[in-house]
C-alpha cells in the first residue's frame, strides 16, 4: 500500500513556538490557502481514506485535502503529536538556550521531552500505526496528516535508522512524503514535494 504522509499546513506559531498539543491553535489565513493549492494537486489521486491526527491544525488540514475525494478523515491517536511537556509553549528561542535542547540534539533516542514522552515511545506508536495501515489496505493509496516530529520518525523507521536520524530529515508544512508498504520488500521512501526549497 502506499502511505502520504502530509505534514499540516501553517498557523501563526508555525517556526516560532513548540505548540505540542496545545488547543486552540488553527490554520493561518495563509495555510488554509496553501493546503487548498495542495488538495488541488492531489485531487487526481485515487484515496481509499484519510486519515489525521486529533490535533486541531492537522484535522482542518486533513478536511481540506479530503474534500475532493469526498472523505471524512479519520482520527487516529498513533500520529498525534509528539508530547512535549511543560515545554509545550514555549518559543523556539528559548528552548535553544537550553542545556536540555543540547542534550535532545545529541542523544534524541535517549531524551524524554520534561513531562512528556521519548521519541522512542512515539517510533513505537507510529510502528503500530503503519502496521494497521499494511494490514487493513493492500494496493491502495492512503493520505495521513501528521506533525513534522511524527512524520520523521516514520521517514527514519522506514529508512530502518534509529530515531537518532530525525535531526538530519526535514518536513516542511504540507511537505509531503511516500511511504510505499509492501509485506514482501523494506519500505520504499519518497519525498515529493517540499515546499520551503
Amino acid at each position: 500500500m502506499k502511505l502520504i504522509l502530509v505534514r499540516h499546513a501553517v498557523t501563526h506559531e508555525t517556526g516560532k513556538r513548540l505548540s505540542g498539543r496545545m488547543p486552540g491553535i488553527a490554520l493561518s489565513p495563509a495555510g488554509v490557502a496553501a493546503a487548498e493549492a495542495v488538495a488541488t494537486n492531489l485531487a487526481s489521486l485515487d484515496i481509499a481514506a484519510v486519515y489525521t491526527s486529533p490535533i486541531e491544525r492537522c484535522r482542518q488540514t486533513a478536511g481540506i485535502l479530503a474534500a475532493p475525494h469526498g472523505k471524512k478523515p479519520r482520527v487516529r491517536q498513533q500520529i498525534i503529536e509528539v508530547e512535549y511537556g511543560t515545554w509545550s509553549g514555549r518559543t523556539l528561542r528559548s528552548l535553544y538556550r537550553l542545556r536540555a535542547w543540547k542534550s535532545l540534539m545529541m542523544d534524541p533516542a535517549g531524551f524524554r521531552f520534561p513531562d512528556g514522552e521519548t521519541l522512542e515511545e512515539v517510533r513505537k506508536r507510529c510502528v503500530r500505526f503503519l502496521v494497521s495501515m499494511q494490514e487493513t489496505y493492500d494496493d491502495a493509496t492512503v493520505l495521513a496528516v501528521s506533525h513534522g516530529d511524527v512524520i520523521r520518525t516514520i521517514i527514519a523507521h522506514s529508512l530502518n535508522e534509529s530515531v537518532e536520524a530525525i535531526h538530519r530529515l526535514d518536513v516542511s508544512p504540507l511537505g509531503i512524503t511516500v511511504v510505499q508498504l509492501c509485506a514482501q520488500h523494506p519500505p520504499a521512501v519518497a519525498v515529493v514535494n517540499a515546499p520551503r526549497l
